[in-house]
């Protein structure tokens, strides 16, 4: 190969940039501005393989919060919270919230994890992915948040009209006890409907529910399990990938018991790290799917490439 002196390159360099100055000032005088500002947008959904299960995000919504230490690490002060999320590169005026229910599909039947904030927000964002409400043999609920009921309806109808459903017996029994008025309206309509399990019981053949508690009493996950790949189904486990996942001892404001919450991070983190097992969180940035590192005396997220799409 051949080198060229230094000058020689400046030269060629600087001619070469005059020579194009002429192009430049032309397209400069002749663009136009009739195309809109159309605003960011991410796409509606992602398909990965787990085994010979197919896995697809649907990104039903996603919205800015303001103020996110009024939700995540409660328990810090101020300047820890501005450090590490300056480390981490996040403003702290605001965060970026959100909801991504997962569908399974596992050549026999198709599974739905919960259902968004509305009927309407989650068969649109389905329709975009390839399926159709009425094609949905079950719906699992991970636990009882409006935010993974909501779509339970859509119009007071039942929006998975051919669906049985699943969730949590202690969850179930929880809420029922206690009382709520979007529980009594959404998901007490669909209790014959219901099938009740524990951490342990199967879903559907390689689908293994598995106890969460703490976000709420009885939240539960989901693990996936074919051909010998794995994933895990997390739910609300942890709603941030830095913020609650990365620290896993900062309070979160939606958990209802914030020292069971906190200890089931940790020993879910502990697995997945250890393990090297993909999770799908359902508040992870999109397109939700991740593994977990150790990091000292927490934990890393590290985002999906291509690891499930060979």
């Amino acid at each position: 190969m051949t080198h060229l002196p230094k000058s020689d390159i400046s030269r060629r360099a600087v001619l070469a940039g005059a020579a194009a100055m002429p192009f430049a000032a032309s397209l400069a005088t002749t663009a136009r501005a009739d195309a809109p500002l159309l605003g960011a947008q991410p796409p509606q959904f992602m398909r990965v393989k787990v085994g010979s299960f197919e896995v697809t995000n649907l990104l039903v919504g996603s919205r800015p919060v303001p103020d996110p230490q009024t939700i995540f690490g409660m328990n810090v002060d101020a300047e820890t919270f501005a450090t590490v999320s300056k480390e981490a590169g996040l403003p702290t005026d605001s965060a970026q919230f959100f909801f991504q229910p997962p569908i399974v599909n596992t050549g026999s039947q198709l599974i739905l994890f919960d259902t968004g904030l509305s009927g309407a927000g989650t068969t649109a964002t389905l329709a975009a992915a390839g399926y159709t409400p009425d094609q949905v043999d079950v719906v699992v609920i991970t636990h009882m948040h409006g935010d993974h009921i909501g779509g339970l309806l859509t119009d007071d109808a039942v929006t998975f009209p051919n669906a049985t459903y699943v969730t949590g017996q202690v969850e179930f029994d929880t809420w029922a006890k206690a009382g709520n008025d979007r529980f009594d309206a959404i998901v007490k309509p669909l209790a014959d409907r219901m099938t009740f399990v524990k951490g342990g019981d199967s879903v559907a053949s390689g689908i293994t529910a598995v106890e969460m508690f703490g976000h709420t009493p009885g939240h539960m996950g989901y693990m996936l399990d074919s051909d010998g790949t794995q994933m895990l189904l997390g739910g609300d486990f942890a709603n941030h990938y830095v913020w609650s996942l990365a620290h896993p001892t900062w309070e979160v404001k939606f958990d209802m018991d914030k020292s069971a919450a906190a200890a089931t991070r940790k020993t879910i983190l502990d697995m997945l790290s250890a393990d090297k097992i993909a999770f799908s969180g359902y508040h992870m940035p999109f397109p939700a799917f991740g593994y977990v590192d150790t990091n000292g005396d927490g934990y890393h997220y590290v985002p999906h490439t291509y690891q499930l799409l060979l």
